[in-house]
């Protein structure tokens, strides 16, 4: 088997625990595989913000949701993204020549830059998620997007391996440009569409009437008023005259004080946090290739959790 069916294998056996029958590949069969990979983080993203949501709902702490949503995503994972970025950061840290930081990241121990460096992601990665709030679902599915998206163009022609063997020898230089815009387009699609049903069940925001008085744009009428998609208590009050409604937590970042529409400020939020994931792992990867010669299966990796931990720390500060 060498067909669509292949490549989705090689992509979900490369990318998750999930156990695939073995197929035979080539780089043909790579190439398209890569070009696959956002779509796994899709399904990666979907199954976290599930654990989010649950978690948070029957906790009622959105701090363990977001630590039991990172723990998910990381056991889907086998936490080999975790471990390329560890020993990414362990190889560019030694200061060593392309070979020797190689060697370095062969190692099976963890130095202390990849230490200092994954316990940083996964903090911010559980900060931003912890405060989310009704929209931090979504900005989770966008950020696991972009993580795979990240990979998609890093396989891209041009950009050459690092070793002669090994993963990296694999799959780099067999997406062609045509496809990673293609597949960079149906991800963007995807994911607003998402944040569109995710804009559903965010605040309610009070505009200027003719009269002077309030008008209440409740957007969040699926929900109690005062609370979020996860049922926590925002304690919102409800006046007579239009006081302030919500049916989530507001949004407080940099976009909320352009915009009044969810329906609009949400999707230009997560595409503008998906744009900054990219932009990091573009130049973490211009930092690998220039410093390694190349990519290999850990500077992937690395790719994988700069992008998702970008992804959701942009969207925190825009929404």
């Amino acid at each position: 088997m060498s067909g669509p069916g292949a490549a989705w294998r090689l992509a979900v056996g490369t990318l998750t625990v999930f156990p695939v029958r073995p197929v035979e590949v080539d780089r043909a069969v790579a190439g398209r595989a890569m070009s696959l990979a956002p779509f796994v983080g899709l399904l990666l993203g979907l199954a976290a913000a599930v654990v989010l949501a649950v978690a948070g709902a029957v906790s009622g702490s959105p701090l363990l949701g977001a630590v039991l949503a990172v723990a998910a995503l990381a056991w889907l994972t086998r936490a080999l993204h975790l471990d390329g970025l560890a020993d990414l950061a362990d190889g560019l840290g030694s200061g060593r020549p392309a070979d020797g930081a190689l060697e370095v990241m062969k190692r099976s121990d963890i130095g202390p830059f990849g230490v200092v460096t994954v316990v940083i992601a996964l903090l911010v990665q559980v900060a931003a998620l912890s405060r989310g709030g009704a929209v931090a679902w979504v900005a989770l599915v966008a950020a696991a997007v972009t993580g795979r998206l990240a990979v998609t163009w890093a396989c891209r022609e041009g950009v050459p391996p690092a070793r002669p063997t090994g993963l990296g020898a694999l799959v780099a230089g067999t997406v062609r440009r045509g496809a990673a815009i293609g597949t960079t387009l149906v991800s963007a699609a995807v994911v607003a569409v998402l944040a569109l049903v995710a804009a559903i069940g965010a605040p309610a925001f009070c505009v200027p009437a003719a009269d002077g008085a309030r008008v209440v744009l409740d957007l969040g009428a699926l929900f109690p008023a005062g609370f979020d998609s996860l049922g926590n208590d925002y304690g919102y009050p409800v006046s007579a005259n239009g006081g302030t409604l919500g049916a989530g937590p507001p949004l407080t970042g940099l976009l909320s004080h352009l915009a009044v529409d969810p329906f609009l400020l949400v999707p230009a939020g997560l595409l503008l946090a998906m744009a900054a994931g990219l932009g990091a792992a573009a130049l973490l990867r211009r930092r690998a290739v220039r410093r390694l010669g190349g990519v290999t299966g850990d500077v992937l990796g690395a790719l994988v959790e700069t992008a998702t931990t970008v992804t959701l720390l942009t969207a925190v500060l825009l929404l």
